[in-house]
């Protein structure tokens, strides 16, 4: 039962479009900026801070903090989720995000949606143990769980937008080249 034309599976649909025409207008609008800092913590533990990010010409303060680990089978502590569930859980909600505003823009309403993502990795190849195993997926599967009041067509295509849409998916999906830079910092003196 819908109680506001505006809102839809908790998207303010009138800001979203207002948000699409002004981006359409001027596409500068459109230019995002991210930037997480992750520190050393001991052993495989780490943290993330996300202080800002940047929307047009728009700086969005933020105060985040973002806790990695391993299993205890892999000499971690098992107090955080670990880097590879971190990756799917930013696709599946990158993707959330987009199945989200689409059907929300459409009018339907949502019962449920969830996205289950798995894959393997042969450890082989992250300890160096045989360089014809590579560090990383095959690839990974998922399933995107929809009910709500759309017909199975809106749904499909709904799908098919995400996919062509979502930055994660588009991150994931295709090699994006990674530019690295080592600064080596001198030891403390004593």
């Amino acid at each position: 039962m819908k109680t506001n034309t505006t809102t839809v599976n908790g998207i303010d649909t009138q800001a979203l479009l207002g948000a699409i025409e002004a981006i359409r207008n001027n596409p500068a609008e459109a230019q995002s900026k991210w930037h997480v800092t992750s520190h050393w913590k001991g052993g495989t533990r780490s943290e993330t801070k996300v202080k800002s990010s940047q929307l047009g010409n728009q700086t969005i303060a933020k105060d985040f903090t973002i806790g990695i680990d391993e299993p205890l089978e892999l000499c971690g502590t098992n107090q955080f989720a670990n880097p590879q569930e971190y990756l799917m859980a930013a696709l599946n909600a990158c993707m959330i995000v987009g199945y989200t505003a689409l059907t929300a823009l459409e009018g339907i309403e949502l019962e449920e949606l969830r996205i289950e993502t798995e894959g393997e990795i042969d450890i082989q190849g992250f300890l160096g143990l045989d360089p014809s195993v590579k560090p990383g997926y095959d690839h990974l599967r998922y399933t995107v769980h929809l009910k709500g009041d759309g017909t199975p067509e809106q749904f499909e295509r709904i799908h098919r937008t995400v996919m062509a849409t979502s930055p994660n998916y588009f991150n994931v999906a295709n090699a994006v080249p990674l530019k690295s830079k080592l600064v080596l910092e001198s030891p403390a003196t004593v």
